[in-house]
Order: structure tokens, then C-alpha cells, then sequence
């Protein structure tokens, strides 16, 4: 066993090199080193927690350890980088089932050690855990205060567990994105239903209610129901929100999964865990607060409501959606200075990342300009696109963020989207009626012709129309993105 000195100093070590990862994960050139950062920092966390003073069981604990490890590098090494973000969503629910599952523990350990200590049991014949023996030397205002710790350790966990789950089925394709929230009947009013917001609220009221018996010596059962009335105020948040705003509900889950581990830091007394989880918590804040920004919303709206509100009828969109073939796309890319390629979710379902990295390098031989445009919230996670173009080994320095490259539409010979479509909507500044309303886009309208790769004439994952299909400068290049792709290569000079 570790000494209490050396647990603290590998905590700290693991804390920097936390932070080390999360500071080298801003950048493609530096997210290499920043995952080792991270590998070692989790490696040395866990050692030392397994080692401290006091931790039993601990043929269990290596039980434990080699079958998750096990589970991880089987299901890392299946996993497609097309199904990451469901897997993100996944792991964040197993972070929210831990919190629950500690919570309602400490619990009962506290009311085990409440009655050893009543019935004169001495501390050196309790034979506790080390946790429990940091219940044992609480006093009634530090058992308060973990009372709160616990409530909010099950509370942030049960939604981030049921809220991952139907995120995991959104993004997978197994629950429909449409958003959908239950109404309530009301017979009592000319309103024949009431809101799903007043679900959640009633809901919500109810877990404050049970929270507040529990503090005053209610029992676990108020855990317990707090657990299912929360775990409905995730599936309810969740399903309420439509597909268009599944890589802002990723990262506000890791963000949720993040407080949740902080307080059950703080319910175990376990300084790390505090840290990681602060960390997690206002990272996955932050990056919901950008993304939201990136798309002209209000956070509160996106978790309340989400894409899919009626908001009047949207514009109609005229004219027709003209095909071209490959031949045509080579023509024109050969004749081109300039290409902005345009990478979305199509582009990952068809796994064409090596292709779209081929057509590059050809393009780049000829001494044309090529250039990607990544939108914040391209595809279905956070920096989705700068990991498959970045496995694909395109140069990190001419993929561009919107910003960047927006202004320079205009004087771009081809833009090529490949798989996108709510990110390139012009509805998003020409309909105050499309869902999508203000949303900043790409606008590769500008360029002087676009080429679309798609697989049909269907609408994008939201449900929402682009009149960017129909514009005289645009041509459709419709089929799987990887097959035409490779079809067009040998066409390429």
C-alpha cells in the first residue's frame, strides 16, 4: 500500500497531466501527445487509487479493472468512426449509472456506520473501508453536507444516464430524431394537453421535494424514487430534442457526467475525482456555450426545446435539383484555381475520408488551392470532421474553421460538399421561418459553381430542405460519397 503523501502527489501528478490533455486537445497538431497525456494521467490515477491505504477486496478491484479493460479494447478496436459519437454518448451513461450507483452506497454505508456507532461499536472493532471510516469521524453538519452530495451526485447522474441512452439511440439510428416530449391531459382547461416543459418542471419540483425529506432523515427511498423521477427527466430532456442538435446534447452530457463525478468526488472524499470531474463539467459547458453560438441558439433552447418547434410556414423552394456526372465534376475541378471542399456526416457514413484525402493530394499536385471549411457542429460530434480528415493524413494547416474561410466563397472557383446539408442552408439567412433561422452557415452558394455529393434527394439528418440544391449554380453529384469519389479520381489530370 501507498502512503497518504504519495496517493496525494500521484493525484496531483494525474491532475496536471489531466489538464495537459485537455490543453493539447484545442489543437490537431498537439491531440497526439495530449491522449498519452491523458492515457497516463487516467493510468496513474487509478494505481494510485487502488493502492491507497485502507482499500479492500482487492482480488475484486483487479477483476474489475481487467474486465473493463477488456471490454474497452474490444469495443474500441470494433467500433467504427463512423459510430464514435454514440460511443461517446455510451460511455457518458455508464459515468451517470456509477454516480447513482455510489450515491445510493454511500448511503447505506452511512446509515451502517450511524448504527455501529450508536450501539457503542469502537472505531478499532468497526472494521471499516476507508471510506467508511471517513463516514465514521463525520460530525451531523458534515453527514448534512454529504446528504447534499449525494442527492446531487444521483440526481445529475440519473439524467445523464437515461439522457446518454436516447442520445445513443438518436445518433445510432435507433430512436427517431424527430424531437418528441409526452403532454399531459387536462380536462380542466380549454388547452386540451399541458406542455411536456410542465412535465419536466413537475418532475423536477418533486426531486427537490424528495431531496428536502431526505435531508431531514426520510430514508434511502427518497434516493430511490429521486433516481426514477430524474432518469424520466433525461429520457423526456432528450427525446424533446430534435437530431440538428445532437452534437450540442453530446457535450452537454459530458458535461453533465462531469458534475456528477465532482460530486460524488465530494461525497467520497476523494480530491482527484473532484478535480477530473470540474474539469469535465466546464469543459463540456464551454464547448456547448460554442457550439450554440455557432449556431445563432440559446442553450436553454436547445435543452428545453430543441429543432422541430413550429415556428410558421417555412419558404417554398423552386426549381429543380440538376445531376452531373463525374465526367463533369473533372472537368470543372480541372479547369479550377481554387477548391473548398465541404465535409459533413454523408462523408463519414460512406467512410470517404481516404478518398476525399486522395482527391486533395491530386488537386494540391496540380498546384491548385484546396482548402476544407469545418463548421462547429459538422457531423454528429464535436471536431467530428478534423478526426476523420485528420486520420485521412490531410494537412493540418488547410483545414480551416468557418471563420476562417468564409469570407473567401466568394472567390472560390468549386466548393464540394460532401454529406452536409444544415450547415450549407441558405434557409439559415434567407427564412426567418426555417428552423434553422439565424443559424451562421457556410455559404457556399458564393462560390462560382458547387458540387454536392449525396446520396439522394432526400433532406439531411434534421428533416429541414436546402435551397442550395437548387440554385443555377449547384449540381448534384448523387450516389455513395466513396464510390463517386473513386470514380472520379481517375478523371483528375
Amino acid at each position: 500500500m501507498l502512503a497518504n503523501g504519495v496517493v496525494s502527489a500521484a493525484y496531483i501528478a494525474a491532475s496536471i497531466l489531466f489538464i495537459l490533455a485537455l490543453g493539447g486537445l484545442s489543437n490537431q497538431e498537439s491531440a497526439k501527445r495530449a491522449v498519452w497525456y491523458g492515457i497516463v494521467g487516467m493510468g496513474v490515477a487509478v494505481l494510485a487509487t487502488v493502492l491507497a491505504p485502507g482499500v479492500q477486496n482487492m482480488a475484486l478491484i483487479i477483476v474489475a479493472i481487467a474486465a473493463g479493460g477488456f471490454a474497452g479494447q474490444y469495443v474500441a478496436g470494433k467500433v467504427q468512426m463512423t459510430q464514435m459519437p454514440q460511443l461517446v454518448a455510451a460511455l457518458h451513461s455508464f459515468v451517470g449509472l456509477a454516480a447513482v450507483f455510489i450515491g445510493l452506497n454511500a448511503d447505506i454505508m452511512l446509515g451502517a456506520v450511524s448504527e455501529m456507532r450508536e450501539a457503542g461499536t469502537a472505531l478499532a472493532d468497526a472494521d471499516l473501508t476507508a471510506f467508511g471510516e471517513k463516514l465514521w469521524k463525520k460530525d451531523a453538519t458534515e453527514i448534512a453536507i454529504l446528504k447534499v452530495e449525494v442527492f446531487l451526485g444521483i440526481f445529475i447522474g440519473a439524467i445523464t444516464f437515461t439522457g446518454s441512452i436516447v442520445a445513443f439511440g438518436k445518433l445510432a439510428g435507433k430512436v427517431d430524431g424527430k424531437p418528441k416530449k409526452l403532454m399531459l391531459p387536462n380536462d380542466e382547461t380549454p388547452i386540451p394537453y399541458i406542455s411536456g416543459h410542465y412535465l419536466n418542471a413537475i418532475s423536477l419540483s418533486l426531486c427537490v421535494i424528495l431531496g428536502l425529506m431526505y435531508f431531514t432523515g426520510a430514508g434511502i427511498w427518497t434516493m430511490v424514487l429521486v433516481t426514477l423521477i430524474a432518469g424520466f427527466i433525461g429520457w423526456h430532456l432528450i427525446m424533446g430534442i430534435g437530431g440538428a442538435d445532437m452534437p450540442v446534447v453530446v457535450s452537454m452530457l459530458n458535461s453533465y457526467s462531469g458534475w456528477a463525478a465532482a460530486a460524488i468526488g465530494f461525497t467520497l472524499g476523494n480530491d482527484l475525482l473532484i478535480v477530473t470531474g470540474a474539469l469535465v463539467g466546464s469543459s463540456g459547458a464551454i464547448l456547448s456555450y460554442i457550439m450554440c453560438k455557432a449556431m445563432n441558439r440559446q442553450f436553454v433552447s436547445v435543452i428545453l426545446g430543441g429543432f422541430g418547434g413550429e415556428s410558421g410556414p417555412q419558404m417554398e423552394v423552386e426549381g429543380e435539383q440538376i445531376a452531373i456526372d463525374a465526367d463533369g465534376v473533372a472537368a470543372a475541378l480541372n479547369d479550377a484555381d481554387s477548391v473548398v471542399i465541404i465535409p459533413g456526416y454523408g462523408m463519414a457514413v460512406a467512410q470517404a475520408q481516404q478518398s476525399v484525402s486522395e482527391l486533395t493530394r491530386k488537386l494540391r499536385a496540380q498546384g491548385k488551392t484546396v482548402r476544407f471549411a469545418i463548421h462547429p457542429v459538422a457531423g454528429r460530434l464535436p471536431g467530428h470532421m478534423n478526426v476523420l480528415l485528420a486520420e485521412a493524413k490531410v494537412p493540418y494547416d488547410i483545414v480551416l474553421e468557418m471563420d476562417e474561410i468564409n469570407d473567401d466563397f466568394p472567390e472560390t472557383d468549386v466548393s464540394i460538399v460532401i454529406g452536409s446539408n444544415d450547415i450549407v442552408n441558405p434557409a439559415a439567412q434567407d427564412d426567418p421561418n426555417s428552423p434553422i433561422a439565424g443559424m451562421p452557415v457556410l455559404e457556399v452558394w458564393k462560390s462560382k459553381q458547387v458540387f454536392v455529393s449525396k446520396r439522394g434527394q432526400g433532406t439531411g439528418y434534421s428533416g429541414i430542405e436546402n435551397p442550395l440544391f437548387y440554385k443555377e449554380n449547384t449540381r448534384m453529384f448523387y450516389g455513395d460519397a466513396k464510390a463517386s469519389l473513386d470514380n472520379l479520381l481517375p478523371k483528375i489530370d
